[in-house]
């Protein structure tokens, strides 16, 4: 989150996206839509304090994708095995073992993120 202190409670992803300064709305708003746009169905909630979308009907946690807004970048957590099957797309992101920084000041990868979230909905369906 792009404040300090610790992370208020939100009612929707409307409230939390509306929290966040204008350059990080920005870009939640544009991840928001390409994960709508990749998966029609996804269903959109709060979840840890930050957004969700659940790629299956009743998704549990590790049936969900997450984005959360920091002050110089977003954070995307499309699950482990998503961020090693595009480890070499990725290889210009900073990482961690189930999520990707996105900076605020570059352009989101609209394909790969697309295809990051159909790989996990498949990998979920097919589980």
């Amino acid at each position: 989150m792009a404040t300090k202190g610790e992370m208020p409670n939100f009612a929707t992803v409307d409230d939390y996206i509306a929290s966040q300064p204008d350059d990080v709305q920005k870009v939640l708003e544009e991840l928001r839509k390409i994960i709508k746009e990749a998966v029609p169905d996804a269903k959109e909630m709060m979840n840890y304090k930050v957004p969700v979308f659940t790629l299956v009907p009743e998704g549990k946690r590790d049936q969900q994708i997450m984005m959360a807004g920091y002050a110089k970048h977003l954070g995307f957590y499309p699950f482990p095995s998503t961020i090693e099957e595009f480890s070499d797309e990725l290889k210009n992101y900073k990482r961690g073992k189930g999520s990707v920084q996105f900076r605020l000041n570059e352009p989101l990868p609209k394909d790969l993120i697309t295809r990051m979230v159909k790989f996990r909905r498949e990998e979920i369906l097919k589980g």
